[in-house]
């Protein structure tokens, strides 16, 4: 997203993510893309796209790199190793 603009109707959030109407309104309806709503538009705050990609890349991470019993990825790409006495 490049552009400067803040505020996408449905339709250009469908093309913004690739994804169709309907999956739109579900992940709004579930929660897991924010949307306001001006009058009687919806529309999809450009951050709100951007923390859902966001979500998207650190799901992906955890279903290839799942924490073992003491929460260490050991291993998998993009991770930092946290000495014992540490807290993150």
């Amino acid at each position: 997203m490049a552009s400067d603009k803040q505020l996408y109707r449905v339709r250009e959030a469908m093309t913004v993510l690739s994804l169709s109407r309907s999956v739109i309104y579900e992940l709004i309806r579930s929660g897991r893309l924010r949307s306001v709503t001006e009058g009687r538009s919806r529309l999809i705050p450009a951050s709100a796209i951007a923390e859902y990609v966001a979500l998207l890349e650190s799901e992906a991470r955890a279903a290839l790199c799942p924490r073992g019993e003491a929460g260490e990825t050991a291993g998998c790409p993009g991770t930092i190793p946290v000495s014992a006495g540490s807290h993150p």
